[in-house]
């Protein structure tokens, strides 16, 4: 999931952490991406590697419990998790890069570099809609409510749809 959201946030490639993420998930991508074709800056080879990695420790999770599932209900599942790990990602990074630029705002680190770059599409989004005033950014703010308000928009609605497929 990090490296998906690297690449969809167009962060910094030579960064020792990035690198890190890309040897150790190279392999089975470059595998997947001779049959599937990234579209625009989304990386479609790594979103079906993740949702088949789900989709397989989902299956042997449930084998394990002894819990009958459908395909169709696997692949909700799937889907659930995947989208609470987005989105856990993407609030306690931006939590994190709040933090962080109170308590040392012009401090290099390669993590810090890597956070700002996987933060900064999403809050340059509420920017737009209200920019820093006074010195003050309150886009991290809007869009940690945007989040919760997705999360709590999506959620339920997969849950239903696994409970009717079950």
């Amino acid at each position: 999931m990090l490296r998906f959201l690297l690449q969809w946030a167009e962060a910094d490639f030579y960064n020792p952490i990035s690198q890190f993420l890309v040897k150790l998930t190279h392999p089975p991508l470059r595998y997947l991406r001779r049959f599937i074709p990234s579209v625009r800056r989304i990386d479609s080879a790594s979103l079906v590697l993740m949702l088949a990695v789900q989709i397989l420790s989902d299956y042997l999770v449930f084998t394990l419990q002894q819990i009958s599932a459908s395909p169709a209900s696997l692949l909700l599942v799937a889907l659930g998790q995947l989208l609470e790990l987005l989105y856990n990602i993407l609030f306690y990074s931006i939590l994190i890069s709040v933090v962080l630029s109170w308590v040392a705002p012009r401090g290099y680190n390669p993590a810090m570099k890597l956070l700002y770059d996987l933060t900064d599409p999403l809050l340059a989004f509420f920017r737009r809609f209200l920019p820093p005033m006074g010195g003050i950014d309150i886009s991290p703010l809007l869009a940690l409510v945007a989040l919760q308000f997705a999360k709590m928009a999506i959620m339920p609605l997969l849950q239903q749809m696994i409970s009717a497929l079950n």
